[in-house]
């Protein structure tokens, strides 16, 4: 029987978000990398581009960790992974250590892993202790590690700061903001990993900077129980799925890339807008990203625009997530104005907006089953399309994105998470639905209820590929 491992973790939260939690989560897994020790770093919540800069800065892959829409038995075994080969475990929270349902100190509280609470000092002194002893008093059963300063100014800055802090709360250290190593944004969050030409000598510096400002001590043994180990079924055995990733496409999650390796599929990765031609594949995954960055490009590459026409026209399956979708409408326009005429597959316009649009997590129906996911851009589509589903959010948050559908394109605003219905996936994905589904038993992943499949004929999903 499998039996409980320990190792030690801290999820390191703050009071808001902008507090700087991605700097010091990426440093403190800089910090104890360098030191030869393996580091595992998890996200907490929907995330795209904060686990591109952790992933550089511990060395391993990262991974969502979310009581909903990854679910507890997939986080628990996750974790449960990680604890076999890691020297230390961080999690990186989301928002406001409180905010949202679940919340970062749900997350923390259910697995037993202490929060380490980033607070930025900047304009502050005494009350620094005060909000960091509301932090770690205001839910009493919160496991609570201690607190770390984010851009303090001097070095008597910094002692003023661990001077306020009381009843025995530990001081972890502080980061200065003279240090160079604040990690540049864009409007959905920061600016991609490979962007950054320089992101390992700032990692470097914030390490060192960390190293010089407190103890370098391993958080206490956190013991992370067995969960329950589901086999992923081989739904798409031999199904080839061409997947767009370069830096307009670059979204995807690394547990719905293995879920699909799992199941069998044979993943071909090609690029939107260098490559002429779809590499030989049954099916197309086109994730999110930034076109609108660089929608120009991709449409003065007409040989890839008519190859996913060929693609949709031969009745091949095609999932379009957000900036996917984008890609697959008659027209992007950014925020300066330049248009650029795309795919055309889907009839519509999406405009960029200076604005966020949309952000929610959420829940879709779609004839294949229940999906889970979440739902964040900053453009407008317009279109005549009717939606075949919409999402539900949790939290009651801005968008019930719709579900577009035509023949076996599916395309939405909303990243969908695949573990969350690895059955509804694998019928996206196959070529012949009937045979992704016949005689399989629909397993229970990540507390999502597999859902009826013999709804799919009536659905307009045809039942083997013309």
């Amino acid at each position: 029987m499998n039996s409980a491992r320990q190792c030690p973790a801290v999820l390191i939260a703050a009071p808001a978000s902008g507090q700087g939690k991605t700097t010091v989560t990426a440093a403190l897994a800089r910090l104890h990398r360098n030191q030869g020790r393996k580091v595992r770093v998890f996200k907490c919540g929907p995330d795209f581009l904060d686990p591109m800069i952790l992933e550089r800065a511990s060395g391993a892959p990262v991974y969502q960790l979310d009581m909903w829409m990854v679910g507890e038995q997939e986080s628990r075994r996750l974790l449960w992974e990680a604890a076999a080969e890691a020297d230390l475990i961080l999690i990186e929270g989301v928002m406001g250590l409180f905010d949202g349902t679940p919340s970062s100190a749900d997350l923390a509280r259910h697995f037993g892993v202490p929060v380490l609470a980033v607070i930025d000092g900047t304009a502050m002194a005494q009350t620094f202790g005060a909000l960091a002893l509301g932090l770690a008093r205001y839910q009493p059963d919160l496991p609570f590690a201690g607190v770390l300063a984010n851009r303090v100014g001097t070095l008597r800055h910094a002692q003023l700061l661990e001077g306020s802090l009381t009843e025995g709360l530990r001081w972890y250290g502080a980061l200065s903001r003279e240090t160079g190593i604040e990690l540049p944004s864009r409007h959905l969050g920061l600016v991609q990993a490979s962007e950054l030409n320089d992101l390992d000598v700032r990692l470097d510096a914030a390490a060192e900077a960390l190293a010089s400002s407190c103890e370098v001590a391993l958080p206490p043994a956190v013991q992370f129980a067995a969960p329950d180990v589901i086999a992923a079924e081989p739904l798409l055995a031999g199904v080839r799925i061409a997947v767009a990733r370069d830096e307009a496409f670059a979204f995807t999650y690394g547990a719905s890339l293995d879920l699909l390796r799992a199941m069998g599929a044979e993943l071909r990765f090609f690029s939107p807008i260098r490559d002429a031609q779809l590499p030989e594949a049954d099916s197309l995954y086109l994730p999110g990203g930034y076109p609108e960055l660089h929608h120009v490009a991709l449409a003065q590459n007409t040989s890839m625009l008519n190859a996913i026409r060929a693609h949709h026209a031969a009745g091949k399956p095609l999932l379009a997530e957000c900036g996917g979708m984008l890609y697959l409408l008659d027209s992007l326009t950014d925020v300066e104005g330049t248009c650029a005429e795309l795919v055309g597959l889907l009839s519509g316009d999406a405009v960029m907006q200076k604005r966020l649009a949309a952000l929610a997590l959420q829940a879709v129906e779609l004839p294949e089953g229940m999906l889970r996911g979440h739902t964040y851009h900053h453009s407008l589509t317009t279109t005549e399309l009717v939606p075949i589903a919409r999402g539900s959010s949790l939290n009651g948050g801005r968008g019930a994105e719709a579900v577009y559908r035509e023949g076996r394109m599916t395309a939405s605003y909303v990243h969908f998470y695949f573990p969350s219905n690895p059955r509804a996936i694998a019928v996206l994905f196959a070529p012949d639905v009937e045979t992704a589904i016949a005689d399989k038993p629909a397993p229970t992943v990540s507390g999502v209820m597999p859902e009826d499949m013999q709804v799919l004929v009536g659905a307009g999903l045809p039942a083997k590929r013309p």
